[in-house]
């Protein structure tokens, strides 16, 4: 009997610490990351359209999170999206929502927030493929 495959989670974040952390928090609690230091970097990952979840920051240069997100599903990514941010308001709640980001995380509030919402949006996401199948 083969192992049962790790959830895939791709992170992109412009600070190599916090990359470093987030590396090492998902890693810790059982996922398979890959890490990327910016959103040009993931677009052109050959497969950056099989994760289970994407977590992408928000303020990175070239392509902020939302832009990311969207130009990910333009290509045909249709996993979930958690976005870290350091600063929330309802302008970019709105910009988000309309790319289907449903999932905001505030900096440096990470850690176990972030494990729990990841796991629910593969969980949703899951769930939703399924129905749509049936």
């Amino acid at each position: 009997m083969s192992a049962p495959t790790k959830p895939k989670v791709y992170v992109a974040d412009d600070d190599a610490d916090v990359l470093g952390s987030l590396r090492f928090l998902l890693e810790a609690d059982g996922f398979d990351v890959r890490t990327f230091r910016s959103g040009t970097a993931l677009l052109n990952a050959s497969d950056h359209a099989s994760p289970d979840c994407f977590v992408l920051d928000y303020k990175m240069p070239e392509l902020n999170g939302v832009e990311l997100a969207e130009r990910l599903r333009k290509q045909g990514a249709t996993a979930p999206v958690v976005l870290i941010t350091g600063h929330y308001d309802d302008r970019l709640a709105a910009r988000a929502a309309a790319v289907g980001i449903q999932d905001f995380l505030l900096k440096p509030l990470l850690d176990d927030n972030l494990v729990k919402r990841i796991r629910k949006a593969i969980a949703n996401e899951h769930s939703a493929t399924a129905q749509r199948a049936s």
